[in-house]
């Protein structure tokens, strides 16, 4: 079922590519896996001026998008799915106006928009990124725990999002600043109802970000047991499995919704 399907790891705000590592044991044999940084994290060069992402009203036809896009055009391939985590996944959705669309979009831990009132209330996220501009290293720290809590045992997820990361933020200020002004503006209510390819939803239960899976929104949604807004450190095996299929659905012809 899922020989010959490709997979894009997109992962979500304050964290790089490496949170993906524990699901590696888990791949099955012939399923092609890619895990990019977005600018600014690790070792892939910021953008010129990251900080204008946050000052931008209008993210449907922003500039900043579009240079996120070429930025990040080689490595998000058509005959791929792509799998947006958190912010991953609304930059991967915003990203089909500038890129050719992918064999499908899996959004995990997320939605149209950041903040619901089932989940991250603009407050909440207002008071957030008041607490960054005071301190980014330990509002980054407080984000870690906050995205951990939902975790079936909270103190090893955070633990094992440690041992993965660091104890430092993977990216610099102004990268993560932008970051912070896409979860605040980024609006993909419309791009979902007509998103030239397919496109599902899952997320953990237990999720602290979203309580409930968007209702609506998307194509599909799927709960995953036992699991919160981390999955990929507190679920792996599960998580591969849910992904791989959910993808092989989306790619085998006629499925496609």
């Amino acid at each position: 079922m899922s020989q010959g399907l490709t997979l894009t790891l997109l992962h979500g705000w304050g964290v790089d590519a490496r949170v993906w590592q524990p699901l590696q044991p888990h791949w099955p044999e012939g399923v092609g896996v890619a895990a990019p940084n977005w600018p600014g994290y690790e070792s892939h060069p910021a953008l010129a001026d990251p900080a204008e992402l946050s000052t931008t009203a209008d993210l449907s036809a922003s500039a900043d998008i579009a240079a996120t896009a070429s930025a990040m055009a080689a490595s998000l391939p058509q005959n791929s799915v792509w799998v947006g985590w958190s912010l991953g996944g609304l930059l991967a959705v915003a990203m089909t106006d500038h890129l050719p669309p992918p064999q499908g979009i899996i959004l995990l831990g997320a939605g149209a928009q950041f903040c619901s009132p089932n989940g991250v209330t603009p407050q909440a996220l207002a008071e957030f990124t008041s607490a960054f501009q005071r301190s980014p290293s330990a509002a980054w720290r407080h984000f870690l725990r906050w995205q951990s809590s939902g975790e079936p045992e909270p103190r090893t997820a955070l633990k094992r999002l440690h041992a993965l990361l660091g104890k430092t933020p993977p990216a610099d200020t102004p990268t993560l600043a932008a970051g912070l002004g896409f979860l605040e503006t980024l609006d993909n209510r419309e791009r979902l109802q007509t998103l030239p390819c397919p496109v599902a939803t899952l997320a953990g239960e237990n999720d602290p970000f979203l309580n409930q899976p968007p209702a609506g929104e998307t194509t599909a949604g799927e709960q995953m047991a036992q699991a919160g807004h981390c999955p990929m450190v507190s679920q792996p095996a599960a998580l591969v499995d849910a992904l791989c299929r959910i993808a092989a659905e989306m790619t085998q012809p006629g499925e496609a919704s």
